[in-house]
C-alpha cells in the first residue's frame, strides 16, 4: 500500500464517521425531548457534516481521480463506506443517543487533539477547527450522561442498558492496521494506544460520577475498515443519498 492510498483510506474513515453520525443526529430534528435540546442536536449534526465535508473534499484531492466531496458522500455503495460501526447504530431513545454520542465524542476529542500535530498541514488544520467544536460536543454529552445516569431510576436504567448494548462497538475505535502503521511512521496520524488510554480515563470518570457500571462483556464487533457494516447502514444510505442520486446534476 502506498502513502497516497493509506492517506485516502484514513480520510475516508474520519470523513465517513462524521458524515454518518451527523445524519443520525439530524434524524432528531423536530423530535428532541425539549426545544433547546432539539436545536442543540441539530447544531452538533451540522458540525459533524461540516467536518465530513472538509475531510471528504481533501480525500478526493488525495485520491486524484476527479471525485469531490459530494461524489464520495452520495455515490458510493455500502461496502465502500469506512465509518465506525457505532456511528450507524439507530438513535433509539434519548438515553441511547446520548450514550452513543458520549462514547464517540470522547474518542473524537482525544483523536483530534493528537491530529492537530499532524505533519500533513491540511489534516492538522481540519483537526484544529474541529477540535474546538468537539470540545463542546463532549461537554454537552458528558453533562447529559450525568443527568440521566444519576437522575431517576428510570433514566439510570435506560442509560445503563444503552451503554451495555453499545459497548461491543467501542473496541473498534482503537483498532489499527496497515493504514495506521504507514501514516504513524510518517507522523501524519497518532498511535491509537495513547488515544485509548485517554478515552478510558475520561469514560471511567464520567461513568463513576453518573453511577454507571462499565460493561463486563468481552465481545467485540468490528469490520468497518473492510467495509463490513451492520444492517442499519444500508437503510441510512438509501435515505441520505436519495435526492442526490435522483437529481445528480441539480444545483441548489
Amino acid at each position: 500500500m502506498t502513502l497516497q492510498e493509506a492517506k485516502f483510506e484514513y480520510l475516508l474513515r474520519l470523513g465517513d464517521s462524521s458524515l454518518i453520525i451527523g445524519h443520525r443526529l439530524s434524524e432528531w430534528c423536530g423530535h428532541g425531548p425539549i426545544l433547546e435540546e432539539d436545536i442543540a442536536l441539530i447544531n452538533i449534526a451540522l458540525d459533524f457534516v461540516g467536518n465530513a465535508t472538509s475531510l471528504l473534499e481533501y480525500a478526493g484531492k488525495v485520491e486524484g481521480k476527479g471525485r469531490n466531496e459530494d461524489d464520495l458522500a452520495f455515490m458510493r455503495g455500502e461496502r465502500e463506506y469506512r465509518n465506525l460501526l457505532i456511528t450507524e447504530q439507530p438513535n433509539g431513545d434519548y438515553a441511547n443517543t446520548i450514550a452513543r454520542q458520549f462514547l464517540f465524542d470522547a474518542h473524537m476529542f482525544f483523536l483530534y487533539e493528537e491530529l492537530k500535530n499532524s505533519k500533513d498541514e491540511t489534516i492538522a488544520a481540519i483537526a484544529v477547527k474541529s477540535h474546538k467544536e468537539i470540545t463542546y460536543h463532549l461537554r454537552h454529552t458528558s453533562q447529559w450522561m450525568l443527568r440521566l445516569g444519576d437522575g431517576t431510576a428510570e433514566s439510570h436504567t435506560r442509560l445503563q442498558n444503552a451503554v451495555n448494548e453499545l459497548w461491543m462497538f467501542t473496541s473498534e475505535l482503537f483498532d489499527m492496521d496497515e493504514v495506521d502503521a504507514i501514516l504513524i511512521k510518517e507522523g501524519i496520524v497518532p498511535d491509537l494506544t495513547k488515544v485509548k488510554a485517554a478515552w478510558e480515563k475520561q469514560v471511567n470518570e464520567v461513568f463513576a460520577e453518573a453511577t454507571l457500571t462499565v460493561p463486563e462483556t468481552k465481545f467485540k464487533q468490528k469490520g468497518s475498515k473492510e467495509g463490513k457494516h451492520s444492517e442499519h447502514l444500508g437503510f441510512l444510505l438509501a435515505e441520505m443519498q436519495y435526492v442526490h442520486r435522483s437529481f445528480p446534476d441539480a444545483k441548489w
